[in-house]
């Protein structure tokens, strides 16, 4: 493998963090030693009916119309070593609905701010290339997310949770000889809100890519199971203090997300593009998404 097709394998992995959910960060590649990535990207979510429970409704409270959220993404990440490196990532959402009507909990036609800081450190366990040219790799990371915004995460249009999570991830990647790869990934994410009872969630993902010097691709699908948590509209949601208690809902969804990346100067400037979409739900949004972002990467 050349340096250039290295280099854009996993800018791009950087740089695929779709904007559809929260989900982990990390991915089955790593940097060389001081090796830098900055990577910006503009998304777009829109979602015009939601799951209450596992019913997709006809369409979102209030008579909103569609909800539509634009996210400017910045996100980092170094090669402290070898096989240790650490990230960054920071969203500002602006959301508005399609009726410009006032969120019954919020308040408020339009909802901005800065969502949440994550921060990680990823190591590499075993990289092992075989007779074959194909090559294993299995890793681990661990990290924090945190809500630096100050927004309020109780409203229809709400950017996030207002929730601190802890999270743990294992990955294994497995690279053949014709640059085709997959990669699995497991997470556990446990959340503290100091005024609700946030469910803690395990992650999971499949991605399958390739690779050449001109371009790299993958289609990934992205799990959330929720650990516990009651349904929107149920009668324990009720009890517990209906539209105060979203926090405390279950929420799992099963997403289909889909990058490229290309360079086009060098192995330093390259432009992502992605689109995501939700394929199942509970108690949570039927959205789309679709983004498009410039990378810079150190030589």
């Amino acid at each position: 493998m050349n340096k250039i097709t290295k280099k854009m394998i996993w800018v791009l992995c950087l740089t695929s963090i779709s904007s559809l959910s929260a989900q982990t960060l990390l991915n089955g590649f790593f940097p060389k030693k001081n090796d830098l990535t900055i990577a910006s990207s503009y998304s777009f979510k829109s979602f015009d009916n939601f799951f209450r429970g596992t019913t997709i409704t006809e369409g979102n409270p209030a008579d909103m119309g569609a909800i539509n959220s634009s996210i400017f993404n910045l996100y980092g990440e170094y090669g402290v070593t070898n096989w240790l490196s650490t990230t960054i990532n920071l969203p500002y959402i602006s959301s508005t609905n399609e009726n410009n009507v006032a969120d019954p909990i919020l308040g408020e036609t339009e909802i901005e701010s800065i969502q949440d800081l994550s921060l990680f450190l990823k190591a590499k366990i075993v990289d092992k290339t075989f007779s074959n040219s194909s090559r294993l790799s299995l890793g681990g990371a661990s990290g924090v997310i945190l809500p630096v915004g100050g927004y309020d995460g109780i409203g229809i249009m709400a950017i996030g949770q207002n929730s601190t999570a802890y999270e743990g991830c294992g990955f294994v990647q497995y690279n053949t000889s014709i640059n085709l790869f997959l990669e699995v990934q497991a997470a556990y994410s446990l959340r503290e809100n100091p005024d609700a009872n946030v469910p803690d969630a395990m992650l999971y993902s499949a991605k399958l890519g390739y690779y050449n010097k001109w371009f790299y691709t993958h289609a990934k699908i992205g799990v959330q199971n929720s650990l516990t948590g009651f349904d929107l509209g149920s009668q324990e949601f009720a009890d517990v203090g209906g539209p105060q208690a979203l926090l405390e809902t279950e929420v799992d969804y099963t997403n289909f997300y889909f990058d490229i990346y290309v360079p086009v100067y060098k192995d330093a400037l390259g432009i992502s593009s992605g689109y995501a979409t939700n394929m199942e739900g509970r108690n949570y949004v039927n959205a789309t998404s679709f983004s498009l972002g410039l990378v810079y990467k150190s030589n």
